[in-house]
Order: structure tokens, then sequence, then C-alpha cells
């Protein structure tokens, strides 16, 4: 089992296609275990290996762009506020962010590098700067 960090290449062709709408839709992320399989071929949410513990529902969290679809020099860009789990007890390896508007479409798998844990405190996914060089969400 691995988790790769990547944007999945569904979320790449669904963007040319108009798919995806981050003045409206609505976008969670997803917590899970070193067990899970999470690459850039994921499609779609599962539940397969996602974390389970104290403080955590399945699904995850809702996310709120913090930064609207942008641009500098030759690279779009997006990103995502901060996102905690408060009171949790929990470890996860990794990620998943996709659209619970539009059929839980996946849209990108975050790698932390190693399980990362809370026990009664708060879990916090901390997403990078969110500027051309650094968010989480780049085309370039």
């Amino acid at each position: 089992m691995a988790i790769t960090q990547a944007q999945c290449t569904s979320f790449k062709k669904e963007l040319l296609s108009g798919t995806h709408d981050f003045s409206s839709d609505t976008f969670k992320v997803a917590l899970y275990t070193s067990d899970a399989t999470l690459n850039a071929d994921n499609t779609v949410y599962t539940t397969t290996n996602e974390v389970s513990g104290t403080g955590y529902s399945a699904g995850g969290n809702t996310l709120t762009v913090s930064t609207t679809p942008s641009s500098s020099g030759t690279t779009a860009y997006v990103s995502f506020s901060n996102t905690s789990w408060a009171s949790s007890t929990i470890t996860a390896r990794g990620a998943l962010i996709y659209n619970s508007s539009k059929a839980n479409k996946a849209v990108a798998v975050l790698d932390f590098g190693a399980d990362r844990s809370s026990s009664s405190s708060t879990f916090t996914v901390t997403f990078p700067t969110a500027d051309a060089n650094s968010a989480i969400i780049r085309i370039s």
C-alpha cells in the first residue's frame, strides 16, 4: 500500500470539460491510514482504509476555498484554508481532496510523509502558501 501525492489524472481531464467550479462546489478532505492506496489514478472518494477514531467522521471535513482561482505569470492556482478535527484521537498517513458536489470526484492526494497522530487533541491539515509556486492546486 502506498500514498503518493498528486493531482488526480481524472481531475485534470474534468477541468478541461468544466466539471469543477471552485466558486460554488463543495470540496472535502478525507484522511487515510498507511494501508490506503492513493495516487493520481484515484477517481472518486473511497472509504477503504479511511481513518476512524474519536472526533473523525467518515467523509472528512468540508474545505473552504481560501484563494479563488488566481494566476501569476503562466501558473493558475487555487487553495483551501487549513482544516482541523478538534479533540480527536486519530492517525493518518495521507488525505484525499474530493468534490462532494460532483459525485465525490477525486481532486488531489496528499502524502503527509509519515503517520501523523492526535491524542485527544486537534489534528490539523495545513495547506501551503496560496501562490503560483506553492498552492495545493497549480496548473503551469
